[in-house]
């Protein structure tokens, strides 16, 4: 097991997947992202949703965006709908998924 380079700690429980950063062989660089599990479409992948304010330059004001995106979800970190969860960027694992689950948080109300 390794600590995959990430400043989070280790899962408790091992897998033997091979796309997950602590156990497999996926390296992960570039950007970490924080998130809420909005699906979980499939047994191995959940779809996370951010957050976050745009600026609307002309009015100075703000306003919500949000934006979602698929990750990989290695079986020995378990996140449900309603969790807050990182993800960090690592290479194409398929068509649309290019991030891998690294730690699973507590359920946002």
């Amino acid at each position: 097991m390794s600590s995959a380079g990430l400043a989070v700690p280790p899962p408790k429980r091992s897998c033997d997947d091979d796309r997950c950063p602590f156990h497999g062989h996926a390296k992960v660089r570039g950007r970490l992202l924080t998130g809420k599990v909005v699906s979980s479409p499939g047994k191995s992948f959940v779809v996370i949703q951010m957050e976050y304010l745009h600026k609307i330059r002309k009015y100075n004001r703000f306003e919500r965006r949000r934006s979602r995106l698929s990750a990989h979800l290695p079986p020995c970190l378990n996140a449900q709908e309603g969790d807050v969860v990182t993800v960090a960027e690592t290479r194409p694992l398929s068509k649309t998924i290019s991030f891998v689950v690294v730690e699973s948080g507590r359920s946002r109300a």
